[in-house]
């Protein structure tokens, strides 16, 4: 079973720092969505330029997020068994606790336009309703949605019906949010929020990511049920075979996306399997980095060394994730500095590092006198708020 003080594992805090910084550099590079970098002629310049353009979305685009999925299921398994522990059941409380993300994530949704927090909120209704099932029946669910029924529905029906199309909305949405980003003040990113949350699921939905979000969350609530965070041989032996099968995923499923486009016509067909090959080829990936990254950090001091110093960043994810959008509009949105048309690529990468840096300091510095950052307390505090009932005095 597993111990009190087992509960805060550290080598989970520094991968979710990670993932956090991964996120942060990812949404500098894209510059929060803007994508309008000023262009160089400097040739150092335009060799850094295009290694970061090539580097940063292979390391970080969906495999951040995916790693930040799959904590958020094993954070609720051991909230879940801390309360199980105590006599309680905890899957009333954390709808609660989902409603007060929706809500984090629609203050979000006002500084940058791809916030992922009411996503999550709206997902995360699984994790209590599996809760207590059977580990196998958790994990065929989960293979369920990670294998994304509905862009397979939709390949066969375009085989029977070669007709058949697919209207996306992603992208008009998409525009609409761009004129505010680029032109609007604070209060018309106030008004738009509902639409940048719109384009934002929209996404999510179209690119079939909201699936492999629900298969990471029981993943990881299953990752938490077998105890897999916690340094033991068994356990090495897991994570170096779930490296080993990243590495010879991985190679073959991005290979057959470059194949596959050369020879299917049928557009439908087309981007739906670049979909599925994208998202199976990114999960390869993402599995190889976790696994990488616990190893390294349990069995190469050194590096765990450096590592560890991500634990602070993770401790307090809501509060960096929540942050960052800040910091990162106000540098690139007109609402704040108006950057993003005079940083190339390097400059708001570099942009992000700062970002970072002024964020580091603040989460050691807070975390010498408290346990939770400030956000964190909020969401605590709230999460087990108690309404108490009015006593009426007999006449």
């Amino acid at each position: 079973m597993m111990k009190e003080n087992t509960y805060r594992i550290d080598v989970v805090d520094a991968l979710r720092g990670f993932a956090i910084l991964g996120i942060l550099l990812m949404h500098s590079y894209e510059q929060y969505n803007l994508f309008v970098h000023a262009t160089v002629e400097n040739k150092l310049m335009l060799f850094t330029d295009k290694v970061i353009k090539d580097a940063v979305p292979f390391l970080f685009a969906g495999k951040s997020y995916a790693i930040f999925a799959l904590l958020f299921g094993f954070t609720f398994f051991v909230q879940d068994y801390h309360q199980q522990q105590k006599g309680a059941d905890f899957r009333g409380r954390f709808l609660w606790r989902m409603v007060l993300l929706f809500l984090w994530g629609a203050i979000n949704s006002v500084f940058y336009t791809g916030d992922v927090l009411i996503t999550f909120a709206l997902l995360g209704i699984i994790l209590p309703l599996t809760a207590r099932l059977p580990d196998k029946t958790v994990f065929l669910i989960a293979l369920v949605f990670f294998f994304q029924p509905e862009q397979w529905i939709k390949i066969a029906y375009a085989l029977i019906n070669p007709n058949y199309t697919i209207v996306t909305h992603a992208g008009e949405r998409f525009r609409s949010v761009l004129v505010v980003l680029k032109e609007g003040n604070i209060v018309d990113m106030v008004k738009g929020a509902y639409h940048s949350q719109l384009f934002s699921i929209t996404w999510w939905t179209e690119s079939g990511r909201i699936y492999q979000v629900v298969a990471l969350f029981l993943f990881g609530m299953l990752l938490g049920r077998k105890r897999k965070f916690l340094k033991t041989r068994r356990n090495s032996r897991f994570w170096i075979k779930t490296m080993i099968a990243g590495i010879l995923c991985y190679f073959p499923l991005a290979g057959l996306k470059i194949i596959f486009s050369n020879f299917i016509e049928n557009t439908v067909i087309k981007h739906q399997v670049n979909i599925l090959l994208e998202s199976y080829s990114s999960f390869a990936l993402f599995a190889l980095m976790v696994a990488v990254f616990v190893i390294v950090y349990y069995h190469h001091a050194c590096i765990s060394r450096w590592l560890s110093k991500l634990e602070p960043y993770g401790k307090m994810s809501l509060t960096m994730y929540l942050s960052q959008s800040i910091l990162g509009g106000f540098i690139f949105y007109n609402w704040g500095l108006g950057l993003a048309p005079k940083l190339s690529i390097t400059f708001s990468l570099g942009a992000g590092i700062l970002i970072f840096f002024i964020q580091y300091a603040f989460a050691v510095l807070w975390l010498k006198r408290h346990s939770h950052g400030p956000l964190e307390y909020i969401w605590k505090k709230f999460t087990w708020i108690r309404i108490r009932k009015s006593i009426t005095p007999h006449a």
